[in-house]
C-alpha cells in the first residue's frame, strides 16, 4: 500500500486529508533552502516525503556575515561583508551538494533588496558560487514566513499574529491558517537601528529614549492596519520567530528554569519578562551581554535594538504574552517549492492537516504497518461514535487524539516487540509530531501506552504526567475503546468488515454485531479477543460486552 493510498483512506476517519491531490512523484525528495539575511546567512536542508506530503529537517546550517554592515559612503554591500556571504554560500552548497540536494533554493531579504550593489552582489554569487539568489520583497518574505509558520503550527482557524524580527527588517502579519489576513515589513531590524542609534557602551539614556521613540512611530502603522482586520473583541494570539526572539526567549527561559528548553518551540514569554530583559540588557556593557547564556559575540551587540522592537510590538498589539515558534522563512521556501512543483494542491490544505500528517510521517519514520494500523483507527473511530452519547461525552477534540494513538500504537515495534506499548508512549511523547500541545502529546502517548497489557494506574510516572483528572478520564476511555479497535484486527488481515453496536440501557449491555470480510471466515481469532480483552472495557463504561458474528 502506497502512502498515497493510505492518506486517501484514511479521508474517512480525518477528512482533512480528502482534498488531497494525488502528487505524481512519491519518492523522497532532498531539497536545501538558504535565506540570505541582514545578519546570517541561514541554510536548512530537508528531506521531502511528497506522498504525505511532509517534510523534515535533516540538516540545519547558520553564519553570521553581517551583510548589513553598508559601505557609508556608497549606500552598498562592504566587500568584507560579501566576501563574508560568498564564503558562507559556497560553505552552504557544499554541505547541500554533500546530502544529495536536488534543489538549492536561496533568498535575500533586506540587506540584498536595499543595497546600491545588491544586483552586482546577486550576479558575483552567480559567478563564484554557481547559486542563483531570489531576491524577494518584504511582504514576499513576510507571506513565506507566514507558510513556515504555518507548516508546524495548528491554528484552528484562530487569529495569529506573528512577529519576525530580523537583521534590516521585521515583518508582521496576521492570519487564521486560512489564506492571510494581513502581512506587512517595515524597515526596522536589530542590525540597522544598532548602527543608527547605538552608540554608546552601554547604551545612554538619551540614546535608548530615541531608539524607543523610533521603534514604536515605525511600527505603530502596521500594528494599527494589523488590528484593523480584527473583528471587534476578536482574541488574537502573537507568536514570534528569529534569532533575536529565540535569543530573548532562551534568556528568559534561564532566568525562570534555570535551563533553556530544546526546542524552543511552543515556548512562552510574557510581556512583563520582556520588559524586564530590556531594562536589563540596556544596563549592560556589551562584554556583559555576551557572558549571558545563549549569547553570541554577534548577538550581544545587537540584541538591545531587537529587545526594543519585540517589547513596542507587543506593547502597541495589546500582546501579554508570545509563543516561540521555530519555523519562519527558510521553511516557507520549502513549503513554496512543494506548492510550486505540485506537491501540495493548496498551502491552506497544508496547514489544516498538519497535525494529521505528521501523525502519517512519524508512523511512516517507525515503520508502522499502515494499512493495519488504519483499520484499528477506523474501528476506533466506529466505537467512538457508536458509543457517542450512551457511553460517554466526548466531542471531536478527543476523537480526533484517539485516532492519532490508534495510528500510533505499535510503533513501538520500531524498538523491540517485548514491551513494545511502553515503547510506543516514549516515541510518540518525544518524537518530532508538530501542531500539538505538550498535554495533547501526553494523552495520545498514553492511550497508545494502555493498548495492551496492565490498565492505568497512578503509579505509573506517564499516567501521573496527565496534568488533571480530566486528561485521565480521557485516557482511561479512549484506551479502552483502542483496545476493543486492536482485538477486531487481532490477525491482522482485515477479517472484519465492519461492526454495529447498539447500547441497551436497562440492562446495561452494549452489543456488537461483527461483519466478516470473507464468507468463509467465522472470525473466531477476532471474537476470541474481544471477550479477552473487554474486561477492562467493562470495567471502565460499568456495562457488559457481548460480540456476536452477524450472519
Amino acid at each position: 500500500m502506497t502512502g498515497t493510498t493510505s492518506i486517501r483512506e484514511s479521508s474517512s476517519v480525518m477528512t482533512d486529508f480528502a482534498n488531497f491531490a494525488p502528487p505524481e512523484i512519491t519518492g523522497d525528495r532532498i531539497l536545501a533552502a538558504i535565506d540570505v539575511g541582514t545578519n546570517s546567512i541561514h541554510m536548512v536542508v530537508v528531506k521531502i516525503q511528497p506522498d504525505l506530503p511532509a517534510f523534515t529537517i535533516v540538516d540545519r546550517e547558520k553564519e553570521t556575515v553581517r551583510l548589513g554592515d553598508f559601505n557609508e559612503s556608497t549606500g552598498g554591500l562592504s566587500e568584507a561583508a560579501m566576501e563574508r556571504a560568498v564564503k558562507a554560500l559556497k560553505r552552504c552548497c557544499a554541505i547541500a551538494t554533500s546530502l544529495k540536494a536536488e534543489d538549492i533554493v536561496a533568498v535575500a531579504t533586506s540587506a540584498v533588496r536595499e543595497a546600491s550593489n545588491g544586483p552586482a552582489f546577486i550576479e558575483r554569487v552567480y559567478a563564484e558560487v554557481g547559486l542563483a539568489i531570489n531576491l524577494i520583497s518584504g511582504t514576499e518574505e513576510a507571506r513565506r514566513i507566514y507558510l513556515g509558520v504555518l507548516s508546524g503550527v495548528e491554528f484552528n482557524g484562530e487569529p495569529h499574529a506573528i512577529i519576525d524580527i530580523g537583521g534590516g527588517s521585521t515583518e508582521l502579519i496576521l492570519g487564521t491558517g486560512e489564506p492571510h489576513r494581513f502581512l506587512s515589513s517595515t524597515k526596522v531590524g536589530a542590525v540597522r537601528l544598532t548602527a543608527q542609534f547605538i552608540s554608546t557602551d552601554p547604551i545612554s539614556d538619551p540614546e535608548f529614549s530615541t531608539l524607543q521613540a523610533y521603534v514604536r512611530g515605525m511600527i505603530e502603522p502596521n500594528t494599527t492596519r494589523l488590528k484593523s482586520h480584527l473583528q471587534p473583541e476578536e482574541p488574537i494570539q502573537l507568536m514570534g520567530t528569529s534569532g533575536t526572539i529565540e535569543c530573548l526567549a532562551g534568556l528568559i527561559a534561564s532566568e525562570r528554569l534555570g535551563l533553556v528548553p530544546d526546542p524552543l518551540n511552543g515556548f512562552q514569554i510574557t510581556y512583563e519578562e520582556v520588559s524586564h530583559l530590556v531594562k536589563t540588557l540596556r544596563q549592560a556593557t556589551c562584554a556583559e551581554r555576551l557572558a549571558m547564556p545563549e549569547m553570541s559575540s554577534r548577538r550581544a551587540e545587537i540584541i538591545v535594538a531587537g529587545a526594543v522592537i519585540l517589547q513596542e510590538t507587543m506593547r502597541l498589539l495589546n500582546a501579554d504574552r508570545i509563543t516561540i515558534c521555530e519555523r519562519a522563512l527558510r521553511e516557507g521556501v520549502v513549503v513554496d517549492w512543494m506548492l510550486t512543483h505540485g506537491l501540495i494542491e493548496d498551502r491552506m490544505q497544508f496547514q489544516k492537516s498538519v497535525r494529521q500528517r505528521n501523525i502519517l510521517k512519524t508512523a511512516k519514520k517507525y515503520k508502522v504497518h499502515l494499512d493495519r494500523s488504519e483499520r484499528v483507527a477506523q474501528f476506533a473511530m466506529d466505537l467512538f461514535e457508536q458509543t457517542r452519547g450512551s457511553l460517554h461525552t466526548w466531542g471531536n477534540l478527543e476523537k480526533e487524539l484517539l485516532w492519532s494513538a490508534a495510528i500510533l500504537h505499535n510503533c513501538g515495534h520500531f524498538i523491540s516487540h517485548s514491551s513494545h506499548h511502553k515503547h510506543s508512549y516514549y516515541l510518540i511523547r518525544h518524537g518530532e509530531l508538530l501542531g500539538y500541545t505538550e498535554t495533547e502529546l501526553e494523552v495520545i502517548a498514553n492511550i497508545a501506552r494502555y493498548h495492551r497489557k496492565s490498565a492505568p494506574k497512578k503509579k505509573h510516572d506517564n499516567y501521573r504526567n496527565l496534568p488533571t483528572r480530566y486528561h485521565r478520564q480521557m485516557v482511561t476511555h479512549l484506551s479502552a475503546l483502542l483496545r476493543l479497535a486492536v482485538a477486531l484486527d487481532r490477525r491482522g488481515i482485515g477479517a472484519v468488515k465492519r461492526i454495529h453496536c447498539h447500547f441497551d440501557a436497562d440492562a446495561h449491555l452494549l452489543n456488537m454485531e461483527v461483519k466478516a470480510a470473507y464468507s468463509d471466515d467465522d472470525c473466531a481469532s477476532e471474537l476470541w479477543n474481544l471477550n479477552y480483552k473487554k474486561d477492562y472495557f467493562e470495567q471502565v463504561f460499568e456495562v457488559k460486552l457481548l460480540a456476536r458474528l452477524l450472519n
